[in-house]
C-alpha cells in the first residue's frame, strides 16, 4: 500500500503522557479475573502501542496506506479475513462465500448483525461498500484494487453476489480481506464522496473488535472492545487499547524503554532495533517481511517524459536503465539498515510464489553497480550528461533512515558524473497528495495489501494502477489480467514470472529494499508474535499483559 501501499506514514509528537494517564482517559479498566478474550485468555490490562505511522483518513475509500488500514482492521468488519498467524482468507461475517459461477463470487452474511450505533448491517451496507470505492475512486484510496468487479447486487437481507469481468478470479477472496474491504455503513457513509473522520466518530459506525472511544487524530486513538462483534476473531484479550503516534522515533524507543506505552510498532531505527535487543526490559520480535522500498518514475515528467519539452522514449527509458545499473543495494541495506533489510531485485518479495530476479541479470554487475554499463546505456541513447534528476523522499512515513537511504542513493546516482541529482523531502501531508503529479521520482515503500504476487503487481503495473506515474503496457496489462484468473498453479507462476520479466525491461519502478516486520514490546506483554504474519495485518486484539 502506497499500501502502499503500500505499503506510508508520519505523527504529531505527543510526549511526557505516562502509561496511566493514558489508562485513565480511555474508559474503565477490565473487570479483575475478567471475560475470555480473543486470546483464549482474561481480559487485560489495556495496551497502548506507539507508532510513527500516520492516518490519512478512516474512511477506507480515502486512503490506501499502513497507518489508515491499521486503525481500520481495529473498528470495521471485513467479509473475509485472517485469524493472526495466518493469512488463508477465512469467512469474518459471513456464513459462507463461494464462486456460484466463473464470474459470480456469492457471500451470505450472518443474520441479526448489528453497527455500534444500532443500524442494521446488512447487504445494503456490503452494496454500497463495493459501489462507493468504484464511483469515488479517489486517487490516494484502493480502488485500483477492484479493476475486475463488473457489479454489486444485494437480492436479499443477508446475500451478495459480486459479478466479476474475468472469471475464476484467484485473488479475488484475497482482495476482500485488503483495504478495499472493509464495509461501511450505508446510513453514514455518503455514496459519492470520502467522509471526514469527526463524522464517522460521532456517527459510531464501527462493527470490527473495537469501536473508537476517543479520537485526537495522529495524537492518541483510545479503543473499547465491542462487545456486538460476531467476526472470525472473536472477542479481543484486552478490553481497552490506545495508539499513541510519534514525531521522532527516538521518543517512540525511550516511552516503550520506559514501560510508558506496551508496544513500539512502526518505525524504529535499525540502529534502535539493534540497541533494543540488548535491553532485558522489552524483547524485539520479528515477523515475515513482504515489505519492499522502491523508487518510482513518472513517465510524463522524468528527465525526457512524454509532457516534457524535450520528450523522448528512448532516451526516458535509458535514464531509467542508468539509474538501475549504478545502483548499490547491498551498500545501502549493510550501511543504513544493519542488515534488517536485504537487496531486492524483484517485483515480487523473495518468499513469495513467482519471485524471480530479473534485474540481478538485467542491470549492474553480479547485483552491483557498474558504471561501464550506466555510461554505455546513455550514449547509446544519444543522452549526454549529467542528467538533471529531482528524486524525492519522505523523513517522515517511511521510518527515521530514509534520509541516509536516498543521501547513498543520490551519490550512487551521481558516481561518475552521469547524474546530478536535486535531493528533497517534504512531510507525508504533502507528499501524498503530490507524488502522483509533482515528482519526477520519488520514493516509495509498499506493503501488501494480501499475500498473493499479484498485489506487488496490479497495483503498480496494470492500466490503471496505484502509481498513475504514466506507465501503461498493454501486454503487461494483459498477462496481469490472465494470471489473476489462472486456476493452474504452474501455469499462473509462469505468468507471474513473465511480467516481472517485461516491467523490468520498462523499469516503471525501480525496487532497492525487501525488509520485515518489527515491533518491540514490554517483557511483560504477549500475543505480538501472532500478528506479525503473512498478513501484515496488525491486531490489538491479540496483545495482553
Amino acid at each position: 500500500m502506497a499500501r502502499k501501499k503500500n505499503g506510508m506514514r508520519l505523527a504529531a509528537a505527543v510526549i511526557g503522557i505516562s502509561a496511566l494517564v493514558l489508562t485513565g482517559c480511555t474508559g474503565p479498566a477490565a473487570t479483575p479475573g475478567g471475560s475470555e478474550g480473543g486470546d483464549g485468555g482474561t481480559t487485560s490490562a489495556p495496551i497502548t502501542l506507539g507508532t510513527t505511522d500516520k492516518v490519512t483518513s478512516l474512511d477506507p475509500a480515502g486512503s490506501y496506506d499502513n497507518g489508515s488500514f491499521m486503525v481500520m482492521n481495529q473498528i470495521y468488519p471485513f467479509l473475509l479475513n485472517s485469524k493472526p498467524g495466518s493469512a488463508d482468507p477465512e469467512n469474518d461475517i459471513v456464513v459462507s462465500a463461494e464462486f456460484t459461477s466463473p464470474t459470480e463470487y456469492t457471500v451470505k452474511l450472518k443474520p441479526g448483525l448489528k453497527w455500534a450505533n444500532g443500524h442494521d448491517l446488512d447487504s445494503k451496507d456490503v452494496k454500497h461498500t463495493f459501489d462507493r470505492q468504484v464511483k469515488i475512486n479517489d486517487p490516494n484510496g484502493p480502488a485500483s484494487l477492484l479493476g475486475n468487479l463488473d457489479s454489486v447486487t444485494a437480492p436479499d437481507a443477508t446475500t451478495v453476489v459480486f459479478k466479476l469481468k474475468s472469471g475464476n478470479d484467484q485473488t479475488f477472496p484475497q482482495v476482500l480481506t485488503s483495504p478495499v474491504g472493509p464495509i461501511v455503513d450505508d446510513e453514514v457513509f455518503p455514496a459519492d464522496k470520502v467522509l471526514a473522520d469527526d463524522a464517522i466518530i460521532s456517527g459510531k459506525a464501527f462493527a470490527g473488535q473495537y469501536t473508537i472511544e476517543s479520537y485526537a487524530k495522529n495524537s492518541l486513538i483510545s479503543f473499547k472492545a465491542f462487545d456486538g462483534y460476531q467476526g472470525l476473531l472473536g472477542a479481543p484479550a484486552n478490553s481497552v487499547a490506545n495508539i499513541k503516534y510519534y514525531a521522532d522515533s527516538n521518543n517512540l524507543k525511550l516511552d516503550v524503554q520506559q514501560g510508558n506505552i506496551d508496544v513500539a510498532w512502526r518505525a524504529l531505527s535499525p540502529t534502535d532495533v539493534e540497541d533494543l535487543t540488548k535491553d532485558s526490559k522489552v524483547k524485539v520480535h520479528k515477523g515475515a517481511g513482504g515489505e519492499l522500498r522502491y523508487i518510482v518514475f513518472n513517465f510524463d515528467i522524468m528527465p525526457f517524459g512524454a509532457k516534457t519539452d524535450g520528450a523522448d522514449a528512448k532516451k526516458s527509458l535509458a535514464v531509467r536503465q542508468a539509474a538501475a545499473n549504478l545502483l548499490d543495494r547491498q551498500a545501502i541495506a549493510t550501511q543504513v539498515y544493519k542488515d534488517t533489510y536485504i537487496p531486492v531485485y524483484s517485483y515480487v518479495p523473495q518468499g513469495f510464489t513467482g519471485a524471480i530476479e530479473p534485474l540481478k541479470d538485467l542491470y549492474g554487475q553480479d547485483g552491483g553497480p557498474s558504471l561501464d554499463k550506466a555510461k554505455a546505456v546513455l550514449e547509446a541513447a544519444g543522452v549526454k550528461g549529467p542528467v538533471d534528476l529531482k528524486l524525492q523522499y519522505n523523513p517522515d512515513h517511511y521510518g527515521p533512515s530514509s534520509g541516509d537511504e536516498y543521501a547513498m542513493v543520490k551519490n550512487q546516482l551521481e558516481e561518475g558524473g552521469l547524474f546530478k541529482v536535486d535531493l528533497q523531502s517534504t512531510e507525508w501531508v504533502t507528499y501524498q497528495k503530490s507524488r502522483v503529479t509533482d515528482y519526477p521520482a520519488y520514493q516509495l515503500g509498499w506493503y501488501p495489501d494480501y499475500s498473493d504476487a499479484d498485489n506487488f503487481l496490479s497495483p503498480f503495473f496494470a492500466k490503471a494502477n496505484f502509481l498513475g506515474n504514466g506507465y501503461d503496457n498493454p501486454e503487461v496489462d494483459k498477462l496481469i489480467n490472465e494470471q489473476r484468473v489462472e486456476p493452474d498453479r504452474a501455469k499462473r507462476t509462469a505468468l507471474i514470472e513473465e511480467i516481472q520479466t517485461k516491467v523490468a525491461g520498462d523499469l516503471s519502478t525501480l525496487p532497492i529494499l525487501q525488509g520485515s516486520q518489527v515491533a518491540v514490546a514490554g517483557a511483560d506483554v504477549t500475543g505480538v508474535e501472532k500478528t506479525l504474519d503473512a498478513s501484515f495485518k496488525f491486531r490489538l486484539g491479540v496483545l495482553a499483559k
